[in-house]
């Protein structure tokens, strides 16, 4: 299968809000690693079925968007945007990359990098200020 048709596939089921077609996007020992935050990784599909059904209830209009792909070899990195409106009325935005693995037709890995994206008006000088001052980086 055409990688970009997977991502196709995973983006299409997601904005669908259909979590069995997304959990069947996955293999059954498909592994998350989340290297910005170690203890969120997690290995198979009971786990993609908790996120996606806690996720499409907290923000049921989620839309989510692939801003730009790359296919190498059995890889597919992608860029996304998921935005909505979570149940207490706030906006929901999160921005980031996904590194998939992919076999066949199926993601048996990804490195996932989405993140919500900061409320803060930090000017890139600002922020370095905040270095070294016990300010958050």
């Amino acid at each position: 299968m055409d990688r970009s048709a997977f991502l196709a596939r995973v983006l299409e089921a997601t904005n669908a809000h259909d979590v069995e077609r997304i959990v069947g996007c996955f293999t059954p020992d498909y592994v998350n690693q989340t290297p910005c935050h170690p203890a969120r990784g997690f290995t198979g599909t009971e786990q993609v079925r908790r996120n996606w059904t806690a996720i499409l209830a907290a923000v049921p209009d989620l839309e989510a968007t692939v801003v730009d792909e790359v296919t190498s070899g059995d890889h597919v990195w992608s860029e996304w945007e998921m935005r909505g409106t979570r149940r207490d009325h706030t906006p929901h935005l999160m921005r980031g990359v996904m590194i998939f693995g992919v076999d066949g037709d199926r993601a048996r890995s990804c490195r996932f990098y989405l993140e919500p994206v900061a409320g803060d008006e930090l000017t890139a000088d600002d922020f370095l200020a905040t270095l070294g001052t016990g300010g958050a980086p």
